[in-house]
């Protein structure tokens, strides 16, 4: 990494209890040192940034719990189909250790549950993340934004400034493209330009769960570095199987 800142099934069963289990258990011995600020949207709140590296290292600390990606070796990226990369986890996404800022991936839907559940909070449903996402909801927001106009993008009427794969107008922070096929990965969380409603990264950098159901999939929101504009739109719905432990999936938590 150079920093230039400059079908798999559904978790089920004792797995996926153990995890919010453990959540539960250790609620009370959570330190929200990393936790991100949250933005209140009408009637919930929703974090401003996506989950560091640093703030699910704290969960990880506190619960004792091992990630699919690191029981399986590696998560994965998509590449002439999917492969796994050994070694690639939340605490080194593409292969070397991550700093505290850079969004938590390689991990799954239950996962990520988990961790919310873990700082009192949940995974946005996924009306709720669409709201947050595009319709500006502050009385008085800075321009360029207009309470109660609801945005193609989550930077506004246009993709510019979000950490898409080509036609955002992003100067990547952090460049791991020497070990990637497409693209040159995420940048740190909150590093992009501020969205609608304050909230940063909701278009592109990595996809974000949201508790949403799509034939049995969860839904995934907002696209990533390894796509381009079109996947931001507000009209664009993806999913994965909740299973799934890759480099392009992180979240945010809400309440």
């Amino acid at each position: 990494m150079v920093r230039t800142d400059g079908n798999r099934p559904f978790l089920r069963g004792r797995i996926r209890d153990r995890l919010f289990a453990a959540a539960v258990c250790c609620a009370l011995l959570a330190v929200p040192a990393q936790a991100a600020e949250m933005q209140r949207i009408g009637a919930f709140e929703i974090d401003r940034t996506e989950v560091t590296v640093g703030a699910f290292r704290e969960f990880v600390e506190a619960t004792g719990i091992v990630t699919a990606a690191e029981r399986s070796g590696g998560g994965e990226v998509y590449e002439a189909g999917w492969v796994r990369k050994p070694g690639w986890t939340w605490r080194a996404p593409y292969g070397h250790p991550a700093e505290d800022d850079e969004p938590a991936v390689h991990v799954t839907y239950d996962e990520a549950a988990a961790y919310c559940a873990w700082r009192g909070k949940r995974l946005p449903r996924d009306e709720e993340w669409v709201e947050a996402a595009y319709t500006e909801q502050r009385q008085n927001p800075p321009e360029p934004f207009r309470a109660g106009v609801t945005y193609p993008y989550p930077t506004g009427e246009s993709p510019e400034g979000a950490n898409c794969l080509s036609d955002c107008r992003f100067s990547p922070v952090l460049d791991n493209s020497a070990v990637l096929a497409r693209g040159s990965g995420h940048a740190p969380a909150g590093r992009s330009i501020e969205g609608v409603n304050g909230l940063f990264d909701m278009g592109a950098n990595v996809w974000e769960w949201t508790d949403g159901d799509l034939a049995g999939d969860r839904i995934t929101r907002g696209g990533s570095w390894w796509y381009g504009a079109r996947q931001m739109h507000k009209d664009h719905v993806a999913s994965k199987p909740p299973s799934t432990a890759v480099v392009y999936i992180g979240f945010r938590c809400a309440r």
